[in-house]
């Protein structure tokens, strides 16, 4: 079993802002498989099986932990343990400040950058696990120049940075998908 992990804030406050790109691009995963996520109170996340041939030739569980963003690395350490996955086998969708709006960049490892959820995700697995960073840095706009760094991630996405954030996000499931049917490395030369 492999895992795919999004990381995001629960609950509906939070549900569509930039920082929750992660649990964004999992829903849309699920729905276009047509799965439905479920709350796993041992694990503190919501937790779904995708088990589809044409996805991947082994199941792999898509994972929402619910310990909100800055405690992310708790519940997916918790699910790797029971289910015996090592930190390779843990692939991790999340927003990057540091990259422009709608530009995707895929990794097979490193640090956490400034990213709280990704520290969290290094200080509990370590640094050798795939990461799916989704651009969504778009300061030049009016709006969100005034705001600082914790308000932007945490606001939603504006007029066409709507169509930016979609296109993205159909970008990173294709290259989700060309990662389990083929490889990584594919992926990474396709998508980078």
């Amino acid at each position: 079993m492999k895992l795919i992990v999004g990381l995001g804030n629960p609950g509906p406050k939070y549900h569509n802002t930039r920082h929750n790109v992660g649990f964004i691009l999992l829903d849309a995963l699920a729905y276009k498989y047509q799965l439905e996520f479920s709350y796993e109170k041992k694990f503190n996340a919501e937790t779904v099986e995708l088990n589809k041939p044409e996805f991947s030739p082994e199941p792999v569980l898509l994972v929402k932990p619910h310990t909100f963003m800055n405690n992310s690395g708790e519940a997916i350490q918790k699910i790797a343990h029971f289910y015996k996955i090592t930190p390779e086998n843990i692939y991790v969708i999340f927003d990057e400040l540091d990259l422009p709006l709608g530009q995707i960049k895929i990794r097979k490892s490193g640090s956490a950058g400034t990213h709280n959820g990704m520290k969290s995700m290094v200080a509990h697995l370590g640094t050798e696990f795939p990461r799916f960073r989704v651009g969504i840095e778009s300061r030049g706009t009016t709006a969100s120049v005034l705001q600082d760094t914790s308000s932007f991630v945490l606001s939603e996405f504006i007029g066409k940075e709507k169509i930016l954030i979609s296109e993205a996000l159909e970008k990173t499931i294709e290259a989700i998908e060309t990662t389990f049917s083929k490889d990584l490395d594919t992926a990474m030369n396709k998508f980078n």
